[in-house]
C-alpha cells in the first residue's frame, strides 16, 4: 500500500488556517470544500518516497497525500475531483531569482530576444522609431550577440543611420550593458572624454572614441533619458509578470533588487488577486534602514514577504563585467569590474547582520565570488551569536575549485540559474580559456561539498521557463542538444535534485520551508503541474512538455485550454 498521511484529525485546528501579517500566526478561517486533485503521479519531493496517486486540501492547506482510496475515503462527504487527465503533479516550483518588474515590462516594451543578428536589431529599430514621437526615447531589451554572424555587440554607428534625431538604447539580455545611439549619448552628454565611472565602463575604439556601449554603472549615464516609470505602468506590468509566470507554471518567485517604493504597490496587488505569485521580495540596498525599522514584512494574504536586501558585487561575464581573478582570456586589458568596495560594503553586511537582515549579493566571477565568501565570513566571525543566516551568493557562477566548499561551511547559499550555463557556455570558453571551466556553474561539485543551491532563471536575462531551467539542470545541454567537453557534462545534477532546486531549496532560502517546497499535511497547497512526468521521460521530452495547472494556496491561478 502506497504510503498514506491524513490529518483530519490530529491537526483539525491547523486545516482552515491562513497566514497573519507577519508570516507567523494562523487566522481562523471557516471551513470549506475539500478539493482532491488525482489522475496522474503526484510528486511530494519528500526525500526517497515514491508518487503517490492523490493529494487532498482545504482552505489552502494539504491534508492528505497518499492513494487516491485513502485519501478520498479520508476526506468523506462530498469532495471536489479535480481529474490531472494523467499531467504529473509536483510541488510548487519557484524561481529563486528574477526581476518581477522587469519580467512584466518586458511583455510590454521592445523586445529583442529573438533578435539573430545586427542587422535584425537595425531593422527592428528603424520599424519602430517611425512610430515614435520627435525626440521620445527608443527602448528596448534583451539582444545577445553570442552567435550572432556578425561576431560582435552593435555600436552607436550600426543605430545611427536608422535614428539620427531619437535617442536609442538597447539593454543587453544580462542587464549589465547597452547601447546607445550618438543621439542618446549627445542628450546625455557623454564625449570621448567622459571618464568611467566607478564600477562602470565607457566602451571606445582603438582610435578612444565611444562606440556606444556602456558597461555596467555606466548605463546610469543615461538613464535619465527613460524618466520615471508611472505607477500605472508599474501596476500594470506586475500584474503582467504574474500572469506570464503562472501561465508558465511557477507559483513563486523571489523578486531581486525591488525598489522599496514599490513594496505597498506589491502587495496591495496580492491582495486585490491582481499578483497571483507568491512573492519573496529582496530590496535595493536604500531600503535597509526602513527594513530594520519595520522588520520583516509580509502581505495580509501572507504572499508577499519581505526580509531580504540585495547587494552587487560585479558585472556579467557576457559583457566581461564579471571580476576575474586573472584577465580575460580573449581581452587581456580587462579583468573585469567590482561594483562595490569593501570600506563601503562591510558597515552595510554588519549592520544587515545584526539586525537578522538576510543579505543576498549578485556574485559572476572568480574574483567576485572569493571576495563576497571573504566578506560574508568576516562578518559572520565577528557576530558568532548570529545564526541561521541563510546569506545567499546570487549566480555563483565561476568559482576557484578551492572555494566551492566554503558554501557548506559557511552556510551561505548558492542561488543559481541552470539556463545561465546553457546560454554562456557557448562563449565561456573563450572568455575563460579551459583551466578555468573547471568551477563554472559548477551545481554537481558544490552539491556534494554539502552545499544548498537556489535555483531560478534570473528573468528578463533568460525567457523564465520552469521546463528549461530544469532541463538544463539535468541535461547541461543547448536547447539543441548540443554539449562538448567545455560543459563539463559531469556537473549535471540528477532529477531529485533539480526538483529539491526549485522547491524545497527555494523555499529554505526564503525561511519557508516549514510552510512551502514538498506536499505534507499542514503545509500550503502549492502545486504545478506538467502535461508530461518530467522525473521519467527522456532528456530531450522534458522541453515538450506543456504547464497544465498552477496552484497557490489551493486556489487554480492558471489552467491550460
Amino acid at each position: 500500500m502506497q504510503r498514506f498521511f491524513a490529518l483530519f484529525a490530529a491537526l483539525s485546528a491547523l486545516l482552515f488556517t491562513s497566514c497573519a501579517r507577519d508570516g507567523s500566526a494562523p487566522l481562523t478561517k471557516a471551513p470549506s470544500q475539500v478539493t482532491i486533485f488525482t489522475g496522474g503521479p503526484v510528486y511530494t519531493g519528500v526525500n526517497g518516497a515514491e508518487p503517490v496517486e492523490a493529494v487532498a486540501i482545504a482552505n489552502g492547506v494539504i491534508l492528505a497525500v497518499g492513494s487516491r482510496e485513502l485519501v478520498v475515503d479520508s476526506a468523506g462527504g462530498d469532495p471536489e475531483i479535480v481529474d490531472l487527465g494523467g499531467a504529473a503533479l509536483y510541488p510548487g516550483f519557484t524561481d529563486a531569482h528574477a526581476h518581477l518588474l522587469g519580467i512584466g515590462l518586458r511583455e510590454l516594451t521592445l523586445n529583442l530576444e529573438e533578435v539573430g543578428s545586427i542587422a535584425e536589431l537595425v531593422s527592428i529599430v528603424e520599424a519602430n522609431v517611425q512610430h515614435t514621437g520627435e525626440n521620445e526615447t527608443v527602448y528596448g531589451r534583451g539582444w545577445i550577440e553570442t552567435g550572432w554572424p556578425e561576431g560582435r555587440m552593435p555600436t552607436r554607428d550600426d543605430l545611427d543611420p536608422v535614428s539620427p534625431d531619437n535617442p536609442v538604447l538597447l539593454t543587453r539580455a544580462d542587464g549589465h550593458a547597452l547601447v546607445a545611439n550618438s543621439a542618446a549619448l549627445d542628450a546625455a552628454g557623454i564625449t570621448d572624454e567622459t571618464p568611467d565611472p566607478d564600477g562602470g565602463k565607457i566602451e571606445r575604439d582603438e582610435t578612444g572614441r565611444a562606440t556606444g556601449i556602456l558597461i555596467d554603472n555606466a548605463q546610469g549615464l543615461v538613464r535619465g533619458l527613460l524618466g520615471e516609470t508611472s505607477e500605472a505602468k508599474k501596476r500594470e506590468a506586475y500584474a503582467k509578470a504574474s500572469e506570464v509566470y503562472t501561465s508558465y507554471g511557477w507559483t513563486g518567485i523571489h523578486a531581486m533588487s525591488v525598489d522599496p517604493a514599490n513594496m505597498d504597490m506589491i502587495e496591495t496587488l496580492s491582495e486585490e488577486g491582481a499578483l497571483k505569485l507568491r512573492v519573496y521580495n529582496s530590496i535595493d540596498q536604500s531600503g535597509l534602514d526602513a527594513l530594520i525599522e519595520s522588520g520583516p514584512r509580509a502581505s495580509e494574504n501572507g504572499h508577499v514577504v519581505t526580509r531580504a536586501i540585495k547587494l552587487y558585487m560585479d558585472g556579467a561575464l557576457g559583457s566581461r563585467g564579471a571580476a576575474l581573478m586573472a584577465p580575460y582570456s580573449d581581452r587581456p586589458d580587462t579583468s573585469g569590474l567590482l561594483l562595490m568596495k569593501k570600506e563601503e560594503a562591510m558597515p552595510v553586511l554588519n549592520k544587515a547582520l545584526e539586525a537578522g537582515v538576510q543579505v543576498n549579493t549578485h556574485a559572476i566571477g572568480d574574483r567576485g565570488n572569493k571576495l563576497l565568501l571573504d566578506w560574508y565570513e568576516e562578518t559572520f566571525a565577528a557576530h558568532p551569536d548570529k545564526t541561521d543566516l541563510r546569506w545567499r551568493d546570487e549566480h555563483t557562477q565561476i568559482l576557484r575549485t578551492e572555494d566551492i566548499p566554503r558554501y557548506a561551511e559557511l552556510g551561505v547559499i548558492a542561488s543559481m540559474q541552470p539556463s545561465h550555463a546553457i546560454g554562456d557556455l557557448y562563449f565561456a570558453p573563450d572568455r575563460l580559456g579551459a583551466d578555468r571551466l573547471a568551477g563554472a556553474y559548477a551545481w554537481r561539485s558544490l552539491i556534494d561539498a554539502g552545499a544548498i543551491i537556489a535555483g531560478g532563471s534570473d528573468a528578463p536575462v533568460e525567457r523564465g521557463d520552469p521546463l528549461i531551467e530544469f532541463y538544463a539542470a539535468v541535461a547541461r545541454r543547448g536547447l539543441d542538444g548540443y554539449q562538448d567537453e567545455n560543459w563539463r557534462p559531469e556537473e549535471a545534477v540528477t532529477r531529485a535534485e533539480a526538483l529539491k532546486i526549485f522547491t524545497l531549496w527555494p523555499a529554505y532560502a526564503s525561511f519557508q520551508e516549514d510552510r512551502l517546497g514538498t506536499l505534507e499535511p499542514g503545509k500550503r497547497a502549492d502545486f504545478t503541474v506538467f502535461s508530461k512526468d518530467i522525473m521519467t521521460v527522456p532528456e530531450e521530452e522534458i522541453l515538450s512538455a506543456k504547464p497544465v495547472m498552477t496552484v497557490v494556496d489551493g486556489e487554480i491561478v492558471f489552467r491550460a485550454e
